[in-house]
């Protein structure tokens, strides 16, 4: 018996589908950031006193920091699933990049992006 070399359209399928529903929560979450680092949500404590406002400033900017390298997490995350839907339309998704031979199921549907097997992964940080 040959060794498979690429996953069957029925099988990509599958990886799109769980792609498609983590890029959907995704961008909800990255819609949310982003309305929370504009304060488009109206949560703001502008229009209260100068002296909660004062108390607020030092933790606010802190906060937006923390948002801002959140959505910039999330941003490179989406990027990733959606270079991972490329793959699959391309028929290469799920093949290790650095063995070349099929990733795990298991671990493309527990990390849809990937590009590396664990053994491989472990093996770069060596």
């Amino acid at each position: 018996m040959t060794e498979k070399r690429r996953y069957n359209d029925e099988e990509l399928e599958e990886f799109r589908s769980i792609i498609d529903e983590k890029l959907r929560l995704a961008r909800r979450d990255l819609d949310s950031m982003m309305r929370q680092i504009r304060n488009a949500d109206g949560n703001d404590v502008s229009d209260t006193s100068p002296t909660y406002k004062a108390l607020e400033e030092g933790s606010s900017s802190q906060t937006k920091e923390e948002l801002v390298q959140m959505a910039n997490r999330q941003h490179e995350f989406i990027q990733k699933l959606e270079a991972a839907l490329i793959r699959i339309k391309n028929k290469t998704y799920g093949i290790d990049r650095i063995t070349g031979e099929l990733i795990p199921k298991e671990r493309l549907r527990a990390v849809p992006h990937a590009t590396l097997s664990v053994a491989s992964k472990n093996a770069r940080k060596k």
